[in-house]
């Protein structure tokens, strides 16, 4: 899980809560000490810390508790609606204009995960209808043009390059981009901000005129944020911020709340190497996340990029009353493979973040899709519709009829296994219910 440590923490932290007898100032100061250590072992400001715990801390033991809700419930709402409001409150997206093209210029130093952003940037547009074109104009790093070339094949988008020319600003003036919908330009990095590289995005900035100038901060670059942010923004106004590599490090704290006291939000998170590890930065549901409440948002969202929706409705309904066949399964599983890790899935459903599962549980790789879909073939009707009456000699026979080996078999009925008893887990729950069950409501049993 992103930000793995900081999770388990806050959620520790809560449970202290609904053990506690009283809620009173005794509790208060053990919470708010609780929250300091894990936030800081997270590389937050301590600044920021002691300014976040202190307005925790003075609305429970000032506000005006409704009476419908007790006092043990009210103090882990106002936890939860501090740490939305601490990481930049609502939802902001870029709101991409109708003119050709938008231009977005991407900034930030050597490392930290630009050049990767772009193709996560360019796929994450493609996908909702946008014709993308991507601009090298990093002249000093030998590769960044071979790179920005290759990603840009990767995620099948249009690229313009100079690789004689040694001055981005013509660079830029050389092409035309008039038929594209968004323009992403790539700029040069240095391992510092200094003043050189502050001079040259000060000159693209005049040039290009970018309808967005988006900065890549690395997770792992911790309350150096804030800094790096100030500068990038006094030299060409950032407007957005994109965390990379928050997958990887448990001191992603520093760049998500550092980066964004500039006034600047967050409004991207990269949670992997693929070009679809790139989620919209939600606050609401990042916090839910942590706190191991879920985030049905961004499960959605994931599911109607997946698959087609009515095919997803039948799916769901089966698999949810435990009534799916192989074929079902198989299906389900190709659409789970679009969607990401499993682990990562049950993230944002309320309560399952801490459940543990088996590294081999429902993973799912293309190879032995392929090997499962080869192996049904050579099933009667009666193994598919029912797979518990597959024995060892259905076995050989599955075997030897479609040539993929009997542990290949054995792997598929223990993935129907497994999702039998993984829905009988869930007891039945019905995705509509539970996003109504949660929505405005405090997700948690005190």
């Amino acid at each position: 899980m992103v930000l793995d440590n900081l999770g388990d923490s806050l959620k520790e932290t809560l449970r202290k809560i609904a053990k506690g007898l009283f809620v009173d100032e005794k509790l208060v100061n053990e919470l708010v000490k609780d929250l300091q250590r894990a936030l800081l072992s997270a590389d937050v400001d301590v600044k920021l810390v002691f300014e976040l715990t202190e307005n925790i801390k003075k609305r429970i033991l000032k506000d005006k508790i409704p009476e419908s809700i007790s006092k043990r419930e009210y103090l882990v709402k106002v936890v939860y609606e501090e740490l939305i409001k601490f990481l930049g409150g609502e939802k902001e997206e870029i709101k991409i204009e109708r003119k050709k093209p938008f231009k977005i210029m991407m900034v930030g130093v050597y490392g930290s995960g630009k050049t990767t952003s772009i193709a996560k940037i360019a796929n994450y547009y493609k996908k909702k209808g946008y014709k993308i074109a991507t601009l090298g104009l990093d002249v000093h790093r030998p590769a960044a043009s071979d790179q920005l070339e290759q990603i840009s094949k990767q995620v099948k988008v249009d690229c313009f390059l100079d690789k004689k020319e040694k001055d981005p600003l013509k660079i830029y003036r050389k092409f035309d981009y008039k038929k594209y919908d968004i323009l992403i330009v790539d700029t040069a990095g240095r391992d510092s901000l200094d003043q050189d590289l502050i001079k040259e995005i000060k000159n693209l900035n005049n040039e290009i005129q970018p309808d967005e100038n988006i900065l890549v901060v690395s997770a792992d670059i911790g309350q150096a944020a804030q800094k790096l942010a100030q500068g990038f923004k006094d030299a060409c106004g950032v407007t957005s911020i994109i965390v990379s590599k928050l997958d990887g490090t448990a001191k992603g704290g520093g760049a998500l709340t550092g980066a964004s006291v500039t006034g600047a939000k967050v409004k991207f998170i990269g949670v992997g190497e693929k070009v679809d590890d790139l989620e919209v930065f939600n606050p609401k549901g990042f916090v839910g996340r942590l706190l191991g409440m879920g985030d049905l948002e961004a499960l959605l969202e994931k599911a109607r990029e997946a698959v087609d929706e009515e095919e997803a409705e039948d799916l769901g309904a089966k698999f949810l009353k435990g009534d799916f066949n192989l074929i079902d399964l198989y299906e389900q599983m190709k659409a789970m493979k679009k969607m990401g890790p499993l682990n990562k899935l049950m993230e944002m459903v309320p309560g399952f973040g801490k459940i543990k599962l088996p590294k081999d549980a429902l993973q799912v790789q293309e190879g032995k899709l392929d090997k499962w879909r080869i192996a049904m073939s050579s099933m009667t009707k009666e193994e598919l519709e029912n797979p518990e009456i597959i024995e060892s000699s259905h076995l050989k026979r599955i075997s030897e009829g479609s040539g993929v080996p009997i542990s290949e078999i054995r792997s598929l009925i223990k993935q129907y296994r497994q999702s039998k008893k993984l829905m009988k887990m869930m007891g039945g729950q019905d995705p509509e219910k539970m996003m109504k069950k949660f929505k405005g409501k405090l997700p948690f049993k005190i």
